[in-house]
């Protein structure tokens, strides 16, 4: 069957169709690839992986752990140790080892992900007369962190003579930072253990 000379005219050939298609993927590559790029922020973020202490890891008088929690930030996601009963508090310890081990059993504590962050504060998981301030229902999964980027799992690692431990799984061995701000919520008369662990190195 032949083709009406207009319609001729206007089918093109299979060489000039691969051609248009071509050009056609590499503008549209053009145009997304700079706005994947974008995409990631530029944080600043020098923090280092080596061990971080505040003023030893002693327990604090009074000092009691209510609450564990996190969230998901642009640049990192942040782990919040809340502690009752003191309006500040420099007694922590934060560093990479290679398992997190509970205390006082030295039992193993199991942790998804590639790296393994121990967090030690000075403070009790329950009040001078024995009752319980921090009490999880899931001991393995102290909050949800699935779909963070960087974290992995929460998990409790004891409590033992005023001084009471969290272990966090995360992706990979990644930057992170310490700070002990003054109040937690619903409570003036507190501070809080705010561990940021980066998404990535080069931030």
């Amino acid at each position: 069957m032949t083709l009406p000379k207009e319609a001729a005219m206007r089918t093109p050939r299979p060489r000039s169709l691969v051609l248009l298609l071509t050009t056609v993927a590499l503008a549209l590559l053009g145009l997304i690839a700079p706005s994947v790029a974008s995409a990631a922020p530029h944080c600043g973020i020098t923090w280092g992986s080596l061990p971080k202490v505040g003023n030893g890891n002693e327990p604090v008088a009074g000092a009691q752990l209510t609450n564990v929690r996190a969230g998901r930030h642009t640049c990192y996601d942040r782990l919040v140790l809340d502690i009752r009963g003191t309006a500040s508090s420099d007694s922590w310890r934060v560093e990479y080892v290679p398992q997190v081990r509970s205390d006082p059993s030295d039992r193993l504590v199991p942790l998804r992900g590639g790296a393994f962050l121990r967090i030690s504060v000075g403070a009790s998981d329950h009040t001078a007369g024995g009752t319980a301030t921090y009490s999880p229902s899931n001991p393995r999964e102290l909050t949800d962190v699935g779909g963070f980027r960087t974290f992995r799992q929460v998990s409790w690692a004891g409590s033992f003579e005023g001084v009471s431990s969290v272990g966090l799984g995360v992706r990979a061995r990644l930057p992170f930072r310490v700070l002990a701000p003054s109040g937690i919520p619903g409570d003036a008369d507190g501070t809080r253990v705010v561990i940021d662990v980066a998404h990535r190195w080069n931030a």
